[in-house]
């Protein structure tokens, strides 16, 4: 069974036999359900591309967790530069750390450092997507036909990413079981609703629209 916890914007938290925390935006984030001092135990931090809302507190939180860092290769090279434990890779690659697979997938976006990303993440026989910050793409086929993911997070609040008829889009081309729609409502210039996404994704997909701080078990 694995617990799985938006923690509003892009942040996300998957609990099983290990935890695993994706793009750790809590500081300054005012959708966040709580602080980082309530993050507790972590085993992995991931994050999709060089942005402040994506790299957060992520640094932070390796320090104080002792966690492993994996990232595209050149923020993975600053943060071993910060004594942080890190496995840098790029797009195509599979790494693991701690018996989880981390398969870094195509992002259309753009980052400050290195490439935007997403990731497909195997855990305890379950295979998770976080889409990153992205356009809508045709590697979202591939991404459904290689990996065909449990439950996936997409972005829907348009203006730097998708929006809702494009995430919707995506769904179809990820062919996966289950959707939680992400940033969005952060701030007003990415506002969106969740409701018209999941009215237009229809039977294609279960739509999970979790307020912040929420769980879902996935078993």
């Amino acid at each position: 069974m694995l617990k799985i916890t938006w923690l509003g914007h892009s942040a996300v938290k998957i609990s099983g036999s290990k935890t695993v925390l994706i793009d750790p935006f809590i500081s300054g984030n005012p959708s966040a359900p709580y602080g980082v001092d309530k993050i507790g135990k972590v085993d992995v931090v991931f994050i999709t591309h060089y942005h402040g809302d994506h790299v957060g507190d992520a640094f932070a939180i390796c320090k104080k967790t002792g966690a492993t860092l994996v990232a595209i290769h050149e923020t993975a090279v600053e943060a071993q530069a910060h004594k942080i434990t890190a496995e840098g890779m790029n797009i195509g690659g599979t790494v693991t750390v701690g018996g989880i697979r981390f398969n870094m997938v195509p992002a259309l976006h753009s980052a400050e450092k290195g490439a935007p990303a997403g990731v497909v993440i195997e855990i305890d026989g379950r295979r998770i997507y976080h889409a990153g910050d992205t356009g809508l793409t045709m590697e979202m086929k591939l991404i459904g036909e290689f990996f065909k993911p449990d439950l996936s997070f997409l972005p829907i609040g348009d203006r730097y990413t998708m929006g809702v008829a494009s995430a919707a889009k995506a769904v179809e081309f990820v062919q996966t079981r289950r959707v939680v729609p992400i940033h969005y409502n952060t701030f007003d210039l990415i506002n969106s609703d969740p409701v018209a996404f999941k009215e237009k994704v229809g039977s294609l997909a279960e739509v999970l629209i979790l307020k912040p701080g929420e769980e879902y078990s996935l078993a």
